[in-house]
């Protein structure tokens, strides 16, 4: 019998060093990753290769975490992704733009690296109800 392949995690982060810090986290943590850099990449990424989980920073170069997570949630093939939205600004009216749009969480960075880790699996189980 084989092994289950780890879950998959999509990040989505424009900044390249935060886009690294949560690679090797989520990779020591046992968690493939696959990472975009752009809005637009991220809805093919998805579309591609359906994570089980996607780490959305909000605001991106191209296209907003919104609109990300508005385009993802449209689309039956990705719609049941469990989306996690990450930001610099804690603000009331993104957070409940973001959570209205389908977002599981809307976490103001910096993020307590170890509760993501604990929490994840618990919005992917989510995901998948």
């Amino acid at each position: 019998m084989s092994a289950r392949p780890p879950p998959l995690v999509l990040v989505v982060e424009d900044s390249h060093a935060i886009r690294a810090a949560f690679t090797i986290l989520l990779e020591e943590s046992g968690y493939a990753v696959s990472a975009a850099a752009t809005g637009g990449e991220a809805v093919r990424l998805a579309a591609a290769e359906p994570p089980d989980l996607v780490l959305l920073d909000v605001g991106l170069p191209d296209i907003s975490g919104l609109d990300v997570a508005l385009r993802l949630k449209s689309d039956p093939a990705t719609a049941r992704i469990p989306l996690v939205a990450l930001t610099g600004r804690d603000d009331s009216a993104d957070r409940d733009a973001l959570l209205a749009a389908g977002c599981a969480a809307y976490l103001v960075k910096p993020v307590d690296t170890q509760q993501l880790i604990r929490a994840l699996p618990g919005y992917m189980a989510a995901g998948q109800a």
